[in-house]
């Protein structure tokens, strides 16, 4: 989901920087909050974990170019539903900045809009799963219903994110509306995809229940709220 270089010029890229520090500091508070309910070393290992996952989604699962973005296989609702929400975004974070020191160096310049393309998605989706999802029922338990509503949360705010970013850079020409149609048109198999992707996941950590309570995994995942 990487934006374009160019397509927000450094007259108002400033905006970004706003927006990715407002949920840096968002993701801050959840770490706090976590770091005091699990310790140190499950903070460290799930955020780790994550950050790793991350650098692979973007580096060796396919990604392709369509209209002002790219479309990756990204995954942020299974990391979410595997780690919870504050390391899946300290690995979003710090997995797209490798990725942009190592290997994409051109897209530093538009950290602050992915940052908060991945971010804040991934805040809606944690806030939806609060609702979605009864107190009583861990992770391991949902339904596809569930699952495809995480996924498309988390998806769904990213192509807002991306248009946004498009139509604040480039303003609403019609060359601009078909590229973003065509990125959110090519968002669909995305969204399709990675429910299938949690379900199977959350298929095989139920099958592997003697993990419960590991300092890697979200505590979620197998107990009750």
């Amino acid at each position: 989901m990487h934006i374009e270089p160019g397509l927000v010029d450094a007259g108002k890229i400033g905006l970004s920087y706003l927006t990715a520090a407002g949920a840096g500091a968002y993701g801050l508070k959840l770490l706090g909050a976590t770091l005091r309910e699990r310790g140190l070393v499950s903070l460290l290992a799930r955020s780790l974990a994550t950050t790793a996952l991350v650098f692979a989604f973007f580096e060796v699962l396919p990604h392709y170019p369509v209209g002002v973005s790219e479309v990756h296989l990204i995954l942020g609702s299974t990391l979410f539903l595997l780690f919870g929400a504050a390391p899946a975004a300290l690995g979003l974070a710090l997995g797209l900045l490798l990725q942009g020191l190592f290997f994409s160096p051109f897209d530093l310049p538009q950290y602050g809009m992915n940052v908060t393309t991945l971010l804040v998605p991934l805040f809606a989706t944690a806030a939806l799963a609060k609702r979605l999802i009864a107190p009583g029922t861990p992770y391991v338990a949902l339904t596809y219903r569930q699952a495809l509503a995480l996924s498309t949360a988390f998806q769904a705010g990213i192509v807002a994110w991306v248009a946004f970013w498009a139509l604040y850079g480039q303003g609403f020409t019609n060359s601009n509306l078909v590229a973003i149609t065509s990125f959110g048109g090519a968002y669909l198999s995305v969204i399709l995809l990675e429910p299938l992707v949690d379900l199977g996941v959350l298929a095989l950590a139920k099958r592997a229940a003697r993990l419960q309570g590991h300092a890697l995994l979200e505590r979620r995942l197998y107990q009750t709220a």
